[in-house]
Formats: C-alpha cells, sequence, structure tokens
C-alpha cells in the first residue's frame, strides 16, 4: 500500500499543475491575452509619441520665430500684411 501512494501523490500533484497551466492565474490563454493588450498599448504609445513630437515642434517654433505665428494668423485669421492687397475668389 505504501508503494501506491507516492505515485498517486505524483499524478495529483501533476494534474493540479497541469489545471493551473491552462485555467489558472499564470495561464497560457490569459498570458496571450495580456500579450496582445500589452502590444495594443504599444502601438496606442507609439502614435501618441508621435504626437506629441508634433505638438513639440510646433511649440517650439511659435516659441522661436514669427514665421510660425504669421502662417496661422494668415491661414486662420486672414491676416494682410501692409502693402499687399488682398484678394478673395468665390465659386
Amino acid at each position: 500500500m505504501g508503494n501506491r501512494v507516492v505515485p498517486a501523490a505524483l499524478i495529483i500533484l501533476l494534474v493540479i499543475l497541469h489545471a493551473q497551466l491552462w485555467f489558472g492565474r499564470g495561464s497560457v490563454p490569459a498570458v496571450a491575452r495580456m500579450t496582445e493588450q500589452l502590444n495594443t498599448q504599444n502601438q496606442q504609445n507609439q502614435q501618441a509619441l508621435l504626437a506629441n513630437n508634433q505638438l513639440a515642434a510646433e511649440v517650439r517654433d511659435l516659441k522661436e520665430g514669427l514665421e510660425m505665428v504669421e502662417e496661422k494668423a494668415r491661414m486662420e485669421l486672414g491676416m494682410v500684411k501692409a502693402n499687399e492687397i488682398y484678394v478673395q475668389v468665390t465659386k
């Protein structure tokens, strides 16, 4: 009888470990799902980083030079310099 207890205990332990591998907290499907979420988040972070870099460059241009300010004023506010003629074309 003592010879059967050890293999039975080992088999039970193996079944418990195998169940944890497939259904537990750190299971294979859970790790795959978390890996997919991580990849999605990394892509979103990369897009946000590009947008932040673009905004930082625009802020730097606005602080350093008047060309960007003048361009924005012309496009958004319709600024006209002295000695310029404003022409509006309508359809």
